[in-house]
């Protein structure tokens, strides 16, 4: 596999669209980072990491009735393409109704984040 981003984004999706209560992933600590961010933002409802031999992210997803709270998630930056934006170029999504996620030198964290900080980075994904 060589992209395990968006491996995570494609499972939550689909996860997300069979209403599952929780998803299992591969642990690394960009995705853990990832995960952790969805959690603070309320878009998961809980993140867990077990087992001994190989680490495991179990995420808990959140619904609101018969429909989940994330409703996409779009990877942006691929190991093929990488993209890169400065703090003042960070996008906003759906006007501020949903958010990106940027990899910065300071560590993950959402586009709101890295531009008061006045950080550019890479572009992971958007989650709306």
């Amino acid at each position: 596999m060589t992209d395990t981003i968006s491996d995570m984004l494609t499972r939550i999706r689909n996860a997300n669209s069979a209403l599952l209560p929780v998803v299992e992933l591969p642990h690394s600590r960009m995705k853990a980072s990832i995960a952790n961010i969805l959690k603070r933002e309320g878009y998961i409802a809980d993140v867990a990491i077990d087992g001994k031999p190989f680490k495991k992210i179990k995420l808990k997803l959140k619904y609101q009735g018969r429909k989940g709270v994330i409703e996409g998630l779009r990877r942006v930056s691929t190991p093929g393409l990488r993209r890169y934006f400065g703090a003042t170029e960070i996008p906003r999504v759906l006007g501020g109704m949903g958010m990106a996620i940027v990899s910065t030198s300071q560590g993950v964290m959402t586009g709101v984040e890295a531009r008061k900080q006045n950080l550019g980075g890479e572009l992971l994904c958007y989650v709306w």
